[in-house]
This record gives structure tokens, sequence and C-alpha cells, in this order.
């Protein structure tokens, strides 16, 4: 009994010990699976991309598309509804392989110092915060069929292609995606001029020329290809207007509004008379839908046109004045104000309602407008007060041949002796540059200015327009140091400065805007008058065939040829300046047969997307 007995403790003690061992394996693999979980399927968390996504910011110089974008700065949302596109390398699909545990690992950069990456296997993988600097690429988070998805790209800017071949009176370039008047160095719109009032390089403000024929021909390029805008018209002075609404006027004691008919204009037009410490006559709107304001003024004395808009601040009530002085913009107390001149005479006042509050709620003394998130909802009333006559009053969704004619009646109004727009302000382009002084030229100007008066001259024949055009040419033949905007390359290639510094700076999207602006005068003046402008035209094409190979990298583009004639550091091209040497590209390919413009467009958008010329 007892050796049986001791036979069973036995087997028993064994038993025991393989169950114990068993549990102990178990407890150690539950315990190395909580240290070393496995490498997440969400890879931007790992990247750690959140808030990565960066928009370059608009050049306001010659550029702001690309975004506007841009083209620029203004491109597409991603398609959060798309199907998610195919996973190219990775794990099997995406899928980890079971068992694959991820580790921490140091990462040595250059020898000089080191990055916390993770290591899975044979793979290591890196912060893409660190990614993104070190290389200069792009990514954000965004969702596919309701999971997350991390999206990568090389540069930050995009391509549209062309509509259709150029034509002088055709969409200029992509400028219709081009939104100049939201930019963040244009301080507001003149209340008297009715364009663009820059702070590109100074917070006081100025009239910058290539801004305003930029603000020209986008609005002509919107309306080009965007849809008829809807209209209301709220007073016509008749009995009732074409749309069947009635004009509703309240007018206070002490004040006036009556249906007069004026001569000039063969038609009944409405007169007001309000003293100015009266709370004014005014016709109630109630448009929630759109916010361009237009309607025909004439005042007889000192006076304003109000409008009061309903906010998305808490339903806050500001207001819009325009009055009868020449200050440009103020605001306080929810009223923003600007001068619109005397206005004694009949014209048509267009204001676009959003861009007046934003511009007058973020009013600043630097050279940046502060953002806001302030925008009206509703269009609730018109106030007049002084003695004047208004007809018209119409509120739409767009009015862009309205701002296109008043930049280009602009640019013949200030266009001096010399055929040119000077600009008034100081430009220091970079070390090595001489600056140039109030009063210089630019063929940017020059070139986008004739663009905008072929334009208005075909649409209208108005002679004024062609004859402007034709003028802008002279500062084409006069070196810098004439006061023009010519340089010579080498000695043998002309080329038109955008920024005529000493020693010359060679700008290429300038100079091509301003070929763009020769070629549309040529076609449009006819064999005589266009003589001169073909012959400009003519001579830049050959050099810009010769010189293009110049503004290759390899990777990307060059902005101009100061490493040349400073032996500086080249000033390579932010991805927006690519894009626009790209889209210039395009449009010379469809005016000019040369295969040098194919070939390099074809080259220059693949750098957009990684890729890169051939090592040796």
């Amino acid at each position: 009994m007892r050796c049986l007995a001791a036979r069973v403790n036995y087997k028993t003690l064994i038993v025991i010990c393989v169950l114990f061992t068993l549990v102990t394996v178990l407890l150690w693999n539950r315990c190395s699976s909580d240290r070393a979980a496995p490498f997440p399927r969400d890879v931007s968390g790992i990247f750690r991309a959140e808030g990565l996504e960066k928009r370059a910011a608009a050049s306001e110089s010659d550029n702001d598309v690309n975004s506007p974008a841009q083209q620029q700065s203004e491109e597409a949302s991603p398609q959060e509804q798309q199907k998610a596109p195919p996973v190219v390398g990775g794990f099997n699909g995406n899928k980890v392989p079971p068992g694959l545990k991820y580790e921490e690992i140091d990462c040595l950069v250059n020898e000089e110092y080191t990055v916390k990456g993770r290591r899975e296997g044979a793979e290591v993988f890196l912060p893409f915060s660190w990614v993104e600097k070190y290389f200069e690429v792009y990514g954000k988070v965004a969702q596919y069929d309701g999971y997350d998805r991390f999206e990568f790209s090389h540069s930050y800017s995009k391509v549209y292609a062309q509509r259709a071949p150029y034509h002088p009176d055709g969409v200029f370039m992509s400028f219709e995606g081009y939104n100049v008047e939201v930019r963040d160095r244009v301080k507001c719109i003149s209340g008297v001029e009715g364009v663009p009032l820059s702070t590109q390089w100074g917070p006081q403000g100025y009239f910058y020329p290539i801004q305003i024929a930029q603000y020209g021909l986008s609005h002509y390029s919107k309306n080009l290809t965007e849809k008829p805008p809807h209209a209301e018209v709220y007073e016509t002075a008749e009995e009732r207007d074409q749309s069947g609404r009635l004009g509703e006027w309240t007018v206070p004691k002490g004040c006036s509004v009556t249906t007069v008919p004026d001569k000039s204009r063969f038609t009944n037009v409405k007169q007001f008379v309000a003293p100015e410490n009266s709370e004014g006559a005014s016709l109630q709107l109630g448009n929630s839908r759109d916010f361009i304001i237009s309607f025909d003024l004439k005042f007889v004395t000192n006076g304003s046109v109000s409008v009061v808009l309903e906010t998305t601040e808490k339903n806050q009530l500001f207001t819009v004045h325009y009055v009868t002085n020449s200050q440009l913009i103020a605001f306080k107390d929810k009223s923003v104000t600007y001068g619109i001149g005397p206005r004694t005479s009949w014209s048509t006042l267009t204001r676009d309602l959003v861009t007046d509050l934003r511009k007058g709620v973020g009013l600043s003394n630097t050279k940046a407008v502060k953002q806001t998130k302030i925008m009206p909802k509703r269009v609730v009333r018109l106030v007049v007060k002084g003695k004047g006559f208004i007809d018209n009053v119409t509120i739409s969704t767009t009015a862009h041949m309205a701002a296109f004619f008043a930049a280009s009646d602009w640019l013949v109004r200030n266009q001096d002796e010399r055929g040119g727009w000077p600009i008034m302000v100081t430009r220091k382009l970079g070390e090595g540059f001489k600056a140039l002084d109030p009063g210089w030229y630019s063929a940017m100007a020059q070139g986008q200015a004739i663009s905008t008066l072929v334009r208005a001259y075909l649409l209208t024949k108005d002679h004024a327009f062609l004859s402007s055009a034709l003028r802008a040419t002279a500062l084409y033949k006069l070196s810098a140091e004439q006061h023009g905007v010519k340089a010579i390359f080498m000695n043998k290639h002309d080329w038109y400065e955008e920024y005529p510094t000493s020693p010359s700076s060679f700008v290429l999207n300038g100079f091509v805007y301003s070929l763009i602006g020769l070629y549309d005068l040529k076609e449009t003046a006819g064999e005589k008058l266009g003589r001169e402008a073909k012959l400009l035209y003519d001579r830049g094409m050959e050099s810009l065939k010769a010189m293009l190979p110049l503004y290759d990298t390899g990777s990307g583009t060059i902005y101009d040829l100061r490493h040349f004639m400073l032996g500086a550091s080249p000033n390579l091209a932010r991805w927006d300046y690519h894009t626009t040497h790209i889209n210039q590209l395009q449009l010379l390919s469809t005016i000019d047969e040369s295969s040098i413009f194919k070939e390099f467009f074809k080259r220059w958008k693949s750098y957009l997307k990684g890729g890169r010329a051939k090592h040796n």
C-alpha cells in the first residue's frame, strides 16, 4: 500500500508540474502581447499627420490661384464619397501578418540628430511630421467609406486642363479660379475706384496694376465659365418691377421719397430727401440668398447709402455705409464705412457685401487683413440719407462684368504719358539687387493690362481701350536704365522684366505674362496697328525658347536667374509658382507649334508627382 501510495503521489506530482508549466507559458505570452502591440492598421497614427495639410500663400504679385490656389489656394477638397484608391505595396493588401510586432528604434539622421521611429520586421517607419519637413512633402488624413486613410502628395498645387486653345477674347489661362478680392493682402475694394487696394509691400495700401488687371481678368473669365447669375430687382421707380416685386419704402417724418421723371435717362427714378440727422428713408430688401448689390445713384448734396446686414455673429446687425467722401475704409461699432466720392452725376455702384463686411471687420494696421468668421446671412434693408436720386436697386449672385469694367476703366484713366502704370511703392527683390524706388514699371503689369484692355475693346469696340493697349508697348523697348522694362541676357536675348532690377533678375512667369499680352494685342490690332507688338512678341518668344532650359532643376523649376546674375543660391520656385509655369507652357503650346513647350509642359508636370531627371 505504501508503494502504491508513493506511485500515485509521484504521478500526481508530474501532472501538477505539467499544468503549472502550461499556465506559466500562457501568462508569459499574454504579458509579451501587451508589451508589443501589433502595428496599427491606420498608419496615420504612426505618422502623426493630423493638421498637416498645407496650402501655399497666394502670391499677391503674380499668382494666387494655385491656390488659387490659390487656383489660387482654391482647389477642390478631397472627394470624401469616392471609393478609396487601390493599395500598392505594404503588407499583403494592408493586412499585417499574424504575430508581426513593432518596436521603437532610433534613427540617426546624417550623423547629426536622432529621430524616434518604429521597426516592424524588415520595415522601419518614421514620424510623418519629420518626413514632411525633411522632404517638403504633404499629407493628410481623409475618410473613405467610413474609415480613415492617409493621403500623401509630393506637391500642394494642381494643374488645370485648359478648356480650349487660347484666344484673346476667351478665358485667361485658369484665372476663373482666382479670387483676388479675398486675398489677405488686399486691404479692400476702393469705393471710389471700384478696384482692389493692395498691401503686399506696404500696410498703407496702394493701387497695384498687376493686381487690378488680375481682378479684371478673373471676373472676365468667371463670366465665361459660370452660369448666369440669379437677380432680384427691388426698385425701378415704376409701378411694378419686372419680377412683380413692389418697392416698399419706409419714410419717417421729415423725409420724402417720390417718383420723378429723369430726362437724361428717359425713365422715372426715385428722388429722396432725408436729413443726415434723421434715421433716413429705407427700402426693405430681405434677401438671404445673394449678396451683390447694385444701384444707380446721383447725389445733389452730401449723403450716404447704407445696407443693413443680419450676420452669423449671433444674428447681430452690421451696417455697411457708402458715404460721399474720399475716406478709404473705417470700422467702428458694427459699422463699416467706405467713401464713394461725390457722385454728383449718374453712376452705378456695385458692391460685394460679403467682401465689404469682412474687409471692414478684419481691418488692421498691418499688411494682412485679419481673418474673421463673420458672414452676412440676410440683406435686411437699404437706407438713404441726404438729397439725391436712386434707381435700379438690384441684388444678384454675381456681377462679374461690373468688376471687369471697373478694372478696364481704371487702367485707361491711370495710364501715364509713357504708356505705363507706375507702381508707387518701394520693391526690394532680394539681397544683391538694388531696390526699385516708387514709380517703377513692370513688364508683367504691362502685359496683363494689355490682356485686360484687349478684352474690353473686343466686347465694346471702344477704341479708347485699344489705344491704351497700343501705348503700353512703348516701355518694352526701353531698358531699365531708361526707366523701361527691357533687359538683354548674355548680350543676345531680349527679356521683358517683371522687376527691372539692377542687375537684371529675369523672372520667368512675369516675362511669359508680358508675352501673352503682346500676343493678345498683335492678334487683335491687325497687321498695321499690331506690327510693333508682333515684333516685340517674336523677339521675346525667341528668347524664351532659348532660355527655358535654364529654369529646369530636374525636379522643379527656378523663379529667376539670380544664381547666374549674382552667384547666389538658386531661387527655387514654390509649387504654386511651378504650377503657374506649367499653366503658361500649356497656353503657349496652343499658340506656338514649337515642340519645346509641349515637352517642357509634360516634364515639369511630372515633377509635381515626384518625377526627376535621370542620373548620369
